[in-house]
């Protein structure tokens, strides 16, 4: 099994079909997180060769409003962005691509990682691995019906069978998927589980495909030691770079070695300027539990963080929690920051 790659000879971009990803970095799609608000604090600050929606249910989008979906807004900076679809059907997807054609996607993900017991009860997510057959016809169905690049991502599976995992993932080559995302970790493991990104090693091994990895990268260290295993082709990023937006442009920096502007924003103007994206688009009913969200990981960056968090999660309007957040701010000074660091 490989186990060990030089960082150093990987390249800097990844070709699917008409769509370069410079640098191999991508947004992990996060249900109530991954949306335009976010997508735009990551995008100014750089670094993302791929951003993405969170999973859009198949059978809802077609009907959904682009211009007021919470799940579909979307402005003109954020490009290259991938569409993520969540279903258990070949039936439901012919409509959806064709909606997300309308919406002028630049690529197409598939979901068949969600390991969300209410996503199961459907056959969906994670449990398309244990239909193999379900999930063929769904790739199959899904590339005859769009040239635009297609992803899928996958977990591990359900338990270890390196011989099914392998299987299941030739077989998406085969059906015509361009790109893999593998989160590196069984269906029932925590977060808490450090990832497994030695069995990426091992898909790549079995398929050419570009593969990319996913699962328990906070920092550039992070980002170098899962290369360094796994041999992926790329990585995504979820809960640390939603806690740190910038972690794209430090990663883009010093492992991939792209031109990063330096920035001299601090924790406050960040989380106003998030505030500000979310009332520049979104209804003011979408726009409190948003923030709540993206509190949750972004508090991270304070020793006394939990203090603000629980205020905002307390508030019962936008008005209040950003008077809270203030407060805490004006008590917790510079010092207390991490420094945003762009250098290369």
């Amino acid at each position: 099994m490989k186990t060990e790659t030089n960082v150093q000879t990987l390249p800097r971009a990844i070709q699917v079909r008409n769509l370069l990803i410079d640098p191999p970095l991508f947004l992990a799609p996060m249900a109530g997180l991954t949306h335009s608000a976010l997508r735009r604090i990551m995008v100014g600050f750089g670094g993302v060769g791929l951003l993405s929606t969170e999973m859009l249910s198949s059978r809802r989008l077609p009907t959904e409003n682009p211009r007021v979906s919470p799940y579909l807004i979307r402005t003109e900076t954020e490009s290259p962005l991938s569409y993520q679809l969540l279903t258990s059907s070949e039936a439901e997807i012919g409509r959806a691509i064709d909606a997300l054609h309308a919406f002028g996607a630049d690529a197409v993900d598939l979901n068949m990682g969600c390991p969300s017991t209410a996503v199961g009860k459907f056959g969906a997510g994670v449990m398309l691995m244990e239909r193999p057959d379900e999930a063929r016809r769904i790739v199959a169905e899904a590339r005859r019906r769009t040239s635009l690049p297609l992803s899928a991502k996958i977990r591990l599976g359900i338990d270890a069978d390196s011989g099914k995992l392998k299987a299941f993932c030739s077989m998406l080559e085969g059906e015509g998927i361009d790109l893999l995302t593998v989160h590196a970790r069984f269906k029932n493991e925590p977060f808490a589980r450090n990832p497994r990104w030695a069995y990426i090693a091992e898909i790549k091994e079995c398929i050419r495909i570009p593969v990319i990895a996913n699962g328990g990268i906070f920092s550039k260290e992070d980002a170098e030691r899962c290369l360094s295993v796994s041999g992926a082709d790329g990585l995504m990023l979820g809960r640390g770079a939603v806690t740190k937006p910038w972690l794209f442009a430090e990663i883009a920096g010093s492992v991939f070695g792209s031109d990063i502007e330096e920035q001299a924003l601090t924790l406050p103007d960040v989380y106003a300027a998030f505030i500000d994206a979310l009332i520049a688009d979104y209804r003011p009913i979408y726009r409190l539990g948003r923030l709540k969200a993206f509190t949750h990981y972004f508090s991270l960056n304070y020793k006394f963080g939990h203090s603000l968090a629980t205020k905002i999660q307390s508030s019962n309007s936008l008005d209040e929690a950003r008077e809270r957040a203030r407060t805490f701010f004006a008590n917790n000074s510079e010092e207390s920051m991490p420094a945003l660091h762009r250098n290369r």
